[in-house]
C-alpha cells in the first residue's frame, strides 16, 4: 500500500481511481421511483463481455457497446468513464464465476482446486488473457479469490514473503498456460490456418537448414516422439503446476533460513 499524505481515506488516490473503486464496490442501483431506466451498469458490463467473447477484446469499444445496447455512445459515460474502466468491471465480473475449495482440505489440494478454477475461467472468458495480471482490479470478486488462494498457501507455514511469491508463481503459471492455448486458437481462427497446417507449410526447413549435428537434443526428442503430444493443453498446465507444487513442498521441508 502506498503512503498517503492525509488521514482521510476519502481523499486517497486520484479522483479517477476513487471513482473506479466505487464502481467496483458500490455500483449505482436503478432508482426505486420514476421511469424505469433503459440502461444499468450491469447491462453495460454484460454486453461488453458478450462482445469480447464473440469478437475479442481488441474489438471492444464504447461505441460498439452502445450500438449493441441501442443507445448513443455518450449515454454509456453516465455509467462508466471509459473503455479501460469497463474492462476492469468485466474482469471482476468474470472472476465472480470462480468457486472456492473446501478449507478443510490439505493446502496442495486447495491450490490445485484454485488452479482448475482459473483454467476453467480463462476457457469460459478467453478475453481475460489480455488483462494485466499485475494490475488486476481491486474488485470484490478478484480480491475474494486472491484472499482464499493466499489463505490456502498460508497453510504451508512458509514465511509471509514466500507465501506471497509462490501465490504469484501459480497465478502466473496458469495465466501463461491459458494464454498460450487461447492465442494459438485465436490465430487459427483469424488466419484459417491450423497449427498443423502452419508447420506443414514450413516443412521444407527440415530438408534444407536443419541438421542433426547442430540440433542433436532436438533430434533425440523428435525420434522419441516427444513432440507428438499436443502442446498448450490442460495437461501441460497440470504438469507445470505439479512441478511448482513439488518445489514448494521442498521449501516447506527445508531447514529454516
Amino acid at each position: 500500500m502506498s503512503e498517503q499524505t492525509t488521514d482521510d481515506p476519502s481523499t486517497w488516490g486520484t479522483p479517477e481511481g476513487r471513482h473506479m473503486i466505487d464502481l467496483l464496490w458500490d455500483p449505482p442501483t436503478p432508482a426505486a421511483r420514476g421511469p424505469k431506466q433503459k440502461l444499468t451498469l450491469e447491462r453495460v458490463v454484460d454486453t461488453a463481455m458478450s462482445i469480447a467473447a464473440k469478437e475479442g477484446v481488441d474489438a471492444l469499444s464504447m461505441r460498439k457497446v452502445a450500438a449493441a445496447l441501442g443507445v448513443g455512445a455518450m449515454s454509456l459515460y453516465t455509467y462508466v468513464p471509459g473503455r479501460e474502466e469497463l474492462f476492469e468491471l468485466m474482469i471482476d465480473r468474470a472472476w465472480g464465476d470462480r468457486s472456492r475449495p473446501d478449507p478443510s482440505l490439505p493446502w496442495r489440494e486447495q491450490v490445485e482446486f484454485h488452479a482448475d478454477q482459473a483454467w476453467s475461467m480463462y476457457q469460459s472468458h478467453p478475453w481475460l488473457v489480455w488483462a494485466n495480471l499485475w494490475r488486476m482490479p481491486l474488485g470484490p470478486n478478484v480480491l475474494d479469490v486472491q484472499e482464499d488462494l493466499y489463505r490456502s498457501f498460508d497453510l504451508t507455514g512458509l514465511p509471509p514473503h514466500t507465501v506471497a511469491r509462490v501465490t504469484g508463481l501459480v497465478e502466473s503459471h496458469v495465466f501463461g498456460a491459458a494464454r498460450s492455448a487461447i492465442v494459438d486458437t485465436r490465430v487459427s481462427a483469424s488466419t484459417g490456418v491450423s497449427a498443423d497446417e502452419y508447420w506443414d507449410s514450413r516443412s521444407g526447413f527440415w530438408g534444407t537448414y536443419y541438421s542433426q549435428e547442430r540440433f542433436p537434443t532436438m533430434t533425440k526428442l523428435w525420434e522419441a516422439g516427444a513432440f507428438d503430444v499436443a502442446m498448450g493443453t490442460e495437461g501441460d498446465m497440470r504438469l507445470g503446476l505439479g512441478v511448482l507444487l513439488d518445489g514448494i513442498e521442498l521449501l516447506i521441508d527445508a531447514p529454516s533460513g
